[in-house]
């Protein structure tokens, strides 16, 4: 709440997971999320939502930090810092933050809604008004939480709003005839918007779409009891509705969608002479390789996903035997016609026969393995599959230019691209086209979707060098990205899920036992 005689401030809240240590740095808390900033405002009211899941047999602690947005000049902003450290002062009340929270409805729908106003009242002494609106869904205590806000329309008294999508749990939390209040003010640039007026509604009167039951008159209560004569501030009309229901990855899996797996290794020699105990593909028999590692971290959680559990194997940057040619794409287990490996296990021994039979050598290219994945994929876009390409690599790549232009093909095709840099190298290549900060481009051509996920191993070994706590964090990490890549091409061809098979009965056990 504002302090009297307080100069206002632009405040924004972050929201952090906190684990608790014995000291307390910001640095351990990762940020969960930030809100919005709004302007000039000591009492903000925050329209951004976060998501969190719960568990049940977690310790979950929340921590919230107000800050001040420094965007000031800069000897100015050392005075706000300053004053911002005394803020926080202990036993010193610096407000308070009221905090609404409900389990989430499955309700899965986003509604796109369209509205327009007529005759809203002047509120500008020069010129028309510039209306915008404010939509807020009442709680189960009765208080209203914002939910979206419509942009402004300059200088006029019939605005036309651009159409809005919004999940449907956002606007009611699934429940079709809770309250929907919506507020109408006239824009100001210091942020002491004018109120013009509100109405109420429901999701259930709003599905309706356009009709006479969907133009509602906006109401100012002040000035309704002050003057006799009063009708209304305007009107405003819904002109278009519709809804769509957004499907989850489970949902696709649970339709049959099958999801193929290739692994890739890289065989240059820059790994190391497999038969030292310093080279990356040493076979030591007692522990796994960085290389094997990761394979089996990764291919264990994917091979779920695929109904007959065989996997192509290749491998890139080899003089194969009998005459030593260098291949950028050969089968592990040594079978061109047939490079599939029986599960994780088989990947493996086929990787350390390679070892004995294949002469390391180069250069690094991914473009050859990269486009092997997507000539399959290419095979079958009716979303009845989807390719995971696993490249393990050392290292520095050699053909970037190809390598782009083969991702930004095979962004346009059903697969994903997961890369685990083994050993020590710099990996800023690999880095750029995870394309996580810029969308990776080819011949001025921008990628349709992010398809790369890069992570280094290195990052997952704990001080001592064991990796065994750490590879399932490696695996949650890499195939972190893959459902959203997933669900993102399935929306951008249109294809929805096929209905999930009614349960399995076993012959013989008809209706009478319960399913469990």
């Amino acid at each position: 709440g504002t302090l009297p005689g307080e100069k206002t401030h632009t405040i924004y809240c972050l929201l952090g997971l906190v684990s608790f240590h014995k000291f307390s740095l910001w640095s351990l808390f990762p940020q969960f999320g930030r809100t919005e900033v709004i302007d000039n405002t000591l009492n903000p009211d925050f329209v951004r939502k976060y998501i969190l899941d719960y568990f049940f047999e977690e310790k979950q602690n929340l921590r919230f930090d107000f800050g001040q947005s420094l965007q000031v000049f800069p000897w100015e902003a050392l005075n706000v810092f300053l004053s911002l450290l005394h803020r926080g002062i202990p036993g010193k009340k610096c407000g308070t933050i009221v905090l609404s929270a409900e389990e989430l409805s499955n309700c899965r729908d986003s509604a796109t809604l369209q509205f327009c106003a007529n005759k809203l009242d002047k509120k500008d002494f020069f010129g028309k008004s510039d209306p915008f609106m404010v939509f807020y869904r009442s709680n189960e205590d009765g208080t209203f939480t914002i939910c979206h806000k419509t942009e402004v329309v300059k200088n006029t008294l019939n605005p036309v709003w651009q159409p809005f999508t919004i999940p449907v749990r956002a606007l009611c939390n699934g429940d079709y005839d809770r309250t929907i209040k919506v507020e109408v003010y006239d824009w100001d640039r210091d942020g002491s918007h004018d109120f013009i007026g509100d109405f109420t509604t429901s999701y259930r009167e709003l599905a309706r779409g356009q009709s006479q039951f969907n133009v509602y008159e906006v109401i100012n209560t002040k000035k309704k009891m002050k003057k006799k004569k009063y009708v209304n501030s305007g009107t405003v009309t819904l002109l278009s509705f519709s809804v769509e229901s957004e499907f989850t990855f489970l949902d696709y899996i649970k339709g049959g969608t099958q999801i193929n797996f290739t692994v890739a290794i890289d065989f240059t020699a820059s790994n190391g002479n497999p038969s030292q105990s310093t080279s990356l593909h040493y076979m030591n028999p007692y522990q796994l390789n960085a290389y094997a590692m990761a394979l089996k971290a990764v291919g264990e959680i994917i091979q779920d996903y695929d109904s007959d559990k065989m996997f192509p194997a290749l491998g890139f940057g080899a003089k194969l035997p009998p005459d030593g040619r260098v291949s950028h794409e050969f089968p592990l287990n040594g079978n061109m016609e047939n490079p599939y490996c029986n599960g994780i296990e088989g990947i493996l021994e086929a990787y350390h026969q390679s070892l004995r039979t294949v002469q390391l050598y180069g250069p690094t290219n991914f473009a050859p393995v990269v486009n092997h994945v997507a000539r399959y994929a290419a095979a079958v876009q009716d979303g009845s599959q989807y390719f995971v390409l696993l490249i393990i690599t050392d290292g520095v790549i050699s053909d970037m230019a190809q390598t782009k232009e083969a991702i930004v093909n095979g962004a346009k095709l059903p697969m994903s691209i997961i890369i685990v840099g083994v050993g020590q190298a710099e990996f800023d290549a690999m880095v750029e086209l995870d394309g996580d900060d810029i969308r990776i481009s080819s011949r001025g051509k921008l990628a349709e979707r992010d398809i790369v996920q890069f992570v280094p191993f290195r990052d997952y070994m704990d001080r001592t060098g064991n990796h065994v706590l750490s590879m399932a964090r490696l695996a949650k990490d890499v195939l972190a990205e893959i459902p959203d890549q997933f669900i993102s091409y399935m929306k951008s061809r249109g294809i929805k899920p096929n209905p999930a098979p009614p349960p399995y009965t076993p012959p013989g056990h008809m209706h009478h036992h319960t399913q469990i």
